[in-house]
């Protein structure tokens, strides 16, 4: 009986987990911590306890109130320490077509979700990809697109111009690891900082919603980096009126403790805060015949989170037995989510 009762076509190939010592480029990251130890292999094994003996600690849904499609891991881009390995060969998740997301966006209208999100690799790599954002506009959702603003994006302005007028419920949110040239380019690479700029100029310059989306620097303060940023807009000339989001670094390889139902009210966390509470992720592996439904954007290709193919049938409770859910959700306090 397969996992979660799924048929695939043929078997499922996940890229496996990068190790410190294999990917040079990963240590070469200003947002890598070298000092980090490596994280025990007796942590996260076990979904039901940790390490320790103790109850793992879960997360129930509660509503869908954002879902998310992950459009291929296809990038322009191989950042040093991309959470999901996006790169122009990755190609672990296909792309989704815009029929099999119409059926998502249907179903999600029936259960009540507010808001669709659009993430990847790059969105725009996926040639459907401004007929979906109309398509989920057209339905009445929120839409939210992380995209890094460069050249793929670019090939479709006169398609993002042309979006019905509902632009006040579409957001795009554009990738600046950091508010200055040299650290945004030790992470995506040289030549990335002035494309993504005049990427996000021309999204300012007509009119769209934008939000930024960073990444903290171990060595800088949250205020320091939001006065960067501000003083980085200002100096641009854009409104970034949906809000800046800074982010906790994810490395899978470091350790973080694991979290047990008792952490809730040591830590003063609700499970209602989890992304795994009000969002689900829909994507589509290679050689796969049909898209299924994962618990969220961070864990794409652990099958321990895949929850079926439907929407309806995603509904279960979330164990967080991945790294991720401990330092990017419980600890770090993010959402991918608008």
């Amino acid at each position: 009986m397969p996992r979660f009762g799924i048929e695939y076509a043929r078997p499922l190939v996940y890229p496996g987990p990068r190790r410190r010592d294999e990917i040079a480029t990963a240590l070469s990251s200003p947002f890598a911590d070298p000092r980090a130890r490596t994280l025990d292999p007796a942590k996260f094994r076990d979904p039901l306890v940790t390490a320790k003996g103790e109850r793992r600690a879960h997360v129930a849904l509660e509503r869908l109130d954002t879902l998310w499609i992950n459009t291929g891991t296809l990038c322009n881009l191989a950042c040093a320490t991309c959470y999901i390995e996006s790169s122009p060969t990755n190609d672990a998740l296909v792309y989704l077509s815009l029929a099999e997301a119409e059926a998502y966006f249907d179903e999600a209208k029936v259960l009540g979700t507010r808001e669709i999100g659009f993430t990847g690799g790059e969105p725009f790599m996926n040639r459907d990809m401004v007929p979906m954002m109309r398509a989920a506009l057209e339905r009445g959702f929120d839409v939210l697109v992380l995209t890094n603003a460069m050249r793929p994006m670019r090939r479709f302005e006169e398609a993002l111009k042309a979006l019905p007028e509902h632009r006040d419920r579409l957001t795009m949110r554009v990738s600046l690891d950091h508010y200055s040239p040299a650290v945004h380019e030790a992470e995506r690479g040289a030549g990335s900082w002035a494309k993504a700029l005049d990427g996000l100029k021309w999204l300012s310059d007509h009119g769209f919603r934008l939000a930024v989306a960073g990444r903290t620097l171990g060595r800088e303060s949250a205020e320091a980096a939001r006065a960067g940023y501000a003083a980085l807009f200002d100096e641009l000339g854009v409104r970034v009126d949906a809000g800046l989001v800074l982010f906790p670094e994810m490395d899978a390889a470091a350790d973080v403790a694991e979290i047990t139902e008792a952490c809730w009210n040591i830590l003063d966390v609700s499970p209602s805060a989890m992304m795994c509470a009000s969002s689900r992720m829909v994507v589509k592996a290679k050689g796969a015949a049909r898209p299924h439904v994962v618990t969220c954007t961070l864990l794409p290709y652990d099958p321990q989170f895949a929850m079926g193919e439907t929407l309806a049938g995603a509904g279960g409770d979330v164990t967080l037995n991945h790294p991720h859910c401990a330092r990017f959700c419980v600890l770090g306090g993010a959402s991918c989510s608008g």
